[in-house]
Parts: C-alpha cells; structure tokens; sequence
C-alpha cells in the first residue's frame, strides 16, 4: 500500500455489516480516506455460523475501502465480539528486594497476575494492565524507576472461544488478507469515542450492535470490566416483523426511518406504511405502535446491563456517565431510556480525534471501525506488523499480542 504515511486498515465484522475503514497515519493524527460497507449474512451473534457468506461480504467490503481510498489492502485489524467473549479480573504479587523496579520486575507481576486457570478451549484475547501498587502506594499506571519492596499488578484478562476466534481469522485469511491483530471490539471503540476525561472519571460504553450488546467500562483510563450480552439490533427488528406481520428486510426499513423508542415523544397522528405479507395490500399503522413494541425491549437490555453492572459492583466506576454506540444507539429515544434505567447522564457516541472522511465516519455505526485504525496507529508506531497465513495462525496471533502487551509497559 502505498502513501504519505503508514496506512492502518480496520475491519468490523459484525453481524448485520461489514465494515472496513482505511486510514493513513500522519504525524499527530490518523487521516480516514476510505470506507466499504456490505450486509453480513454469515455471522450470528457476532459468531460466523457460514464462512463462504462471510468471505464474499469481507471481499466486497474491502473492494470499496479500496477503490475510495486508492491503494491496496493486504492486512488488517480485526475486531471479535459474540456471546463467546469473557472478561475477568485477577491480581499478582512479586518481590521486588528494596531496588529499583525494571522492566523485568513489571513483567514478572504480569506473569504472576495471568496464572490463572483457563479452559482448554479458551485462549486469551487481551492482558490489559488496570492499576499497580508499589508497597501501599496504588494507581500507578508505570512502575518502572520507582523503588519497593513489593510489586503488585491489577490486570484485566479477556478471553475467547478458540474455534469463534479461529473462524474469524480464517474468513479474513480465505478473502486475501492477513491479521496483524485480533482486537476485543468494545476495546476498539472506546478508543474512537471516549475522551481522556470520560475513561479517566470512569464510564461505562455500552455498543449496541447487531447481534450482541458490549459493555466495557473504563476507570483511570484503563478497562475494568466487559461483558457481552447475546441481545442487539437484530431483536429490535424481529420484534417489529412479528408485531407489525411485515418481512424482515421492511421491519429493519421501518427500525431505521421511523424508529422510536420513547412512546411520549410520538405523536398520536403520526402513522407508518407497512408493507404487506404475501402479495397483501400495504397497509397504514400508527407510529406509536414502534414504540410500544422497541420501548420494552430497549429498557430489557439496559436493565440487564445494569444488573451486570450491579453484580460486580461497579456503580461506582460511572463517575462520567454511560456512552451508547453502535447502529442500535441510532434509534430515537435511546439516551433517555439509558439515563432512566442507569440513573446517569447519557450520550451517544460518535468517533471522533481522526480526520478525512469526518462526515462519513461521523456515526456510531463506525465507531469499531474506525477505532480498529486508531488502535492499529497505536500498536504501529511501537512494532513493525507481522503477517498470518498458515495452519498455527491462532497461535502466531496470540504470541504477536503478548510481544505487543510487553512491548507497551
């Protein structure tokens, strides 16, 4: 690919879109200067359930990144979501004699912190570092150069389904390309739409995809905790083909025009166009009956967000409020019914910190895709990438991200 400056290439395989964003990385800021969208019909709940349908949509995708951006894609970063994905925290403890803490003693603690029991057919994801405590002192983001007498590290592990996470670098591999890393989607977009001040106060992002709900919550600037609820855009949209007796390709039309997911802010005259079943007449509904059918079903979601959130007492950590993205925070209404069920201020989330192709990418539609670049400028600018493409894929993968996290100390 060729340039002013390195071109990073994100790749959002979600389970309604594919998205692919090409970004150039120019001195102080990631330039987006080309964007490919197509339908995804082999992915179910962020898992890919038909690689062949998968492929073709990557390709087609990827061709328009291509032909808007004027170069040449061979690898990308990936982002991997779905019900398969966990999230846990765990802790380790080293001696460090009295001396000055090195590289070396941060690494060790970071050992010590993920021996932890894993199950044979899970592999980790992400090692993200939350805190370190130097004897009594904590909130220290980097211990080197200070002197203890005992390093401990908090850390947060995210895992995933060996087989989910091998099919996806498979799909990408078979459309042509190569994986320079595997990144937790929710991770990604928290670095296209959250500022420094959010992450710092602690908020919780909450994206709203197809197939699943993420939640990622930040606290000093580091993840705390994630989760992932099988629960998305793709429900919203059943729910109105069912409620309205119309096909799925109108529901998700109807969702998208004439979604509301407050009854009060609609008004009783308005009324929507329901194609009909089987050759039937179209026929002409109230609009207030989109409400009454996405309003319970918006308030589901983030009440079993909150009881996640509640579970693992972490109220504390939404200092700054709730962040929505995704595709389903587009709906009317969603902010209000967030503030209602997490008693905070809410937003929605857009991408924001990159340049070029603002007026496109600004939409939460893009915020993985795009914070797949920004991840990638990111992790460039310290390692040279690397390619995959042979049967030990997964294991180069994992073994790159490991490198990356030691390089990042």
């Amino acid at each position: 690919m060729q340039g002013r400056g390195e071109l990073i290439v994100g790749l959002d395989i979600g389970t309604t879109k594919i998205c692919c964003v090409v970004g150039e990385v120019l001195p102080g800021e990631v330039n987006i200067i080309g964007i490919g969208t197509h339908p995804s019909v082999g992915l179910r709940k962020g898992v890919v359930v038909n690689i062949e349908s998968t492929v073709e949509s990557i390709k087609k995708a990827v061709d328009e990144a291509e032909q808007m951006a004027g170069c040449e894609v061979s690898s990308v970063y990936t982002g991997i979501a779905g019900g398969h994905i966990t999230g846990f925290n765990s802790r380790g403890v080293v001696a460090a004699k009295g001396r000055e803490i090195t590289k070396g003693d941060v690494d060790r603690v970071i050992e010590a912190a993920r021996a932890v029991a894993i199950p044979m057919e899970r592999e980790v994801i992400h090692v993200l570092p939350q805190e370190y405590i130097v004897d009594d002192q904590g909130n220290i983001q980097n211990p080197v150069g200070m002197s203890g007498v005992r390093l401990e590290a908090k850390i947060h592990i995210v895992t995933g389904a060996v087989t989910s996470a091998r099919n996806i670098v498979n799909c990408v591999n078979r459309a042509g390309l190569d994986v320079s890393e595997i990144v937790l989607e929710s991770l990604a977009s928290g670095r296209a739409v959250l500022s420094e001040e959010e992450k710092e106060l602690g908020t919780a992002l909450i994206d709203i995809g197809g197939g699943t709900t993420d939640l990622a919550i930040f606290k000093g600037k580091n993840i705390f905790h994630t989760f992932v609820l099988g629960l998305g855009g793709d429900n919203f949209t059943n729910d109105i083909a069912i409620g309205l007796r119309a096909p799925i390709a109108d529901a998700e039309r109807i969702k998208e025009r004439y979604g509301c997911c407050v009854l009060s802010h609609i008004g009783s005259e308005e009324t929507i166009e329901v194609p009909g079943l089987g050759g039937r007449s179209p026929r002409k509904l109230p609009r207030q009956i989109l409400g009454e059918i996405l309003e319970p079903r918006m308030e589901e979601i983030f009440v079993l967000v909150q009881r996640e959130i509640d579970n693992r007492e972490l109220s504390h950590c939404l200092n700054a409020g709730v962040v929505l993205t995704g595709g389903g925070s587009l709906i009317e209404g969603t902010s209000e019914i967030a503030e209602s069920v997490f008693k905070v201020p809410a937003r929605i989330g857009k991408p924001t910190g990159v340049t070029g192709l603002t007026d496109i990418v600004n939409n939460p539609m893009y915020a993985t895709g795009v914070g797949l670049v920004v991840f990638g400028a990111g992790q460039e600018r310290k390692k040279a990438g690397f390619a995959i493409r042979d049967k030990n894929i997964f294991k180069k993968v994992m073994a790159q991200m490991k490198r990356w996290f030691k390089d990042v100390i």
